[in-house]
């Protein structure tokens, strides 16, 4: 009787058991945690299965086996109580894993995007230094042309290389959030005008038509010298990607709680599976290293996108018919008794 009890015993916890893995490992694929919880749960069933099996077999009275399902019941939710504990673990761990394998994956895309970008500024520099290194040695040399186009042209690749290394100091300065800005209220319309006013020489000398329409009253607590910067910089980027004859325009509107100013050009587009790389410092969407005349090293965008950020607010491309369209996006002005008079 106990060699029958004992297999008996044995096939019915081992029974128990297989399913309860199987059970295991259906549940582990939706969620590790709730196999934690239902694994110790297993384990006792296949034990209680066992047990009740050798009682059969051994004729145990009622009482007796009362006794030992009261025994089996209040493991049950022992058992339970420790896969919870377990399954917490689990999720706490996981999650800790997936974390630093989400922060690991980042540093290595940002040194990757500091190595690229250290790579293209360093030409960058270097080609309008050999330029003005020529220029010098040949007004040096006395066979420089005597109408002072050199001079010229080693003033535009000097003030080219200042803008290089303000636009590397100021995404140093967003990188570290280090940026900081003298906010008031100002109406955003003044904001459009400077910048269509500053690029409208660069516009008339590319043969880009320049306009803008902006109307009063869009307030928003900002930097006027930043938010300038962000804005200059892409309406200077849209009208050096227009060709000749191209057009310009630049809007502005709000919604309920922020305002738009919309720059839309004439540049063909930009290929979608580009689209997400735009505001990576020193990428021009081109392979060549060395950038047209009128570009900078590509940082313009990286710098405007940063500084929007910075505002609470955003920069965003999408292909809009002929070109594409740049939108920054700044909260609107929340009035308060306290609020100073709007800047002009």
């Amino acid at each position: 009787m106990i060699i029958e009890a004992a297999v008996l015993s044995g096939g019915a916890a081992l029974l128990v058991g297989v399913l309860g893995v199987l059970l295991v490992l259906a549940v582990a694929r939706r969620s590790v945690a709730a196999a934690a919880v239902v694994a110790p749960l297993v384990v006792v069933g296949a034990v209680a299965a066992g047990v009740v099996a050798a009682a059969r077999a051994m004729f145990i009275n009622d009482h007796d086996r009362a006794v030992v399902l009261m025994v089996v019941a209040t493991a049950l939710p022992i058992a339970g109580a420790f896969g919870l504990i377990i399954a917490r673990q689990v999720t706490r761990l996981s999650q800790r894993a997936a974390d630093e394998r989400a922060a690991r994956e980042r540093d290595r895309e940002v040194e990757a995007s500091r190595r690229e970008l250290v790579a293209w500024v360093s030409h960058d520099l270097r080609t309008p230094l050999a330029g003005i290194r020529a220029m010098a040695e040949a007004i040096e040399d006395g066979v420089a042309p005597a109408d002072g186009s050199y001079a010229a042209r080693i003033r535009r690749e000097a003030d080219r290389m200042a803008d290089m290394v303000g636009g590397l100091l100021s995404l140093s300065r967003l990188h570290a959030g280090a940026l900081r800005l003298d906010r008031a209220p100002m109406d955003l319309a003044d904001l459009v005008s400077d910048a269509l006013a500053s690029a409208r020489v660069l516009a008339e000398r590319r043969g880009v038509e320049l306009s803008g329409t902006a109307p009063e009253g869009v307030l928003a607590d900002i930097d006027p010298r930043e938010l300038s910067r962000a804005l200059s910089n892409l309406v200077t980027n849209a009208v050096t990607h227009t060709p000749p004859g191209g057009h310009v325009d630049v809007s502005l509107a709000r919604s309920d709680h922020t305002a738009t100013i919309s720059v839309a050009d004439e540049c063909g587009g930009i290929p979608e599976d580009h689209l997400a790389r735009v505001f990576e410092p020193g990428w021009r969407g081109t392979t060549a290293r060395t950038p047209a005349e009128g570009e900078g090293a590509g940082l313009g965008l990286a710098v405007a996108q940063g500084i929007a950020r910075a505002h609470g607010g955003d920069v965003t491309v999408a292909n809009s018919g002929p070109g594409c369209r740049f939108e920054l996006l700044v909260p609107l002005h929340a009035p308060s008794a306290a609020s100073p008079a709007p800047r002009r």
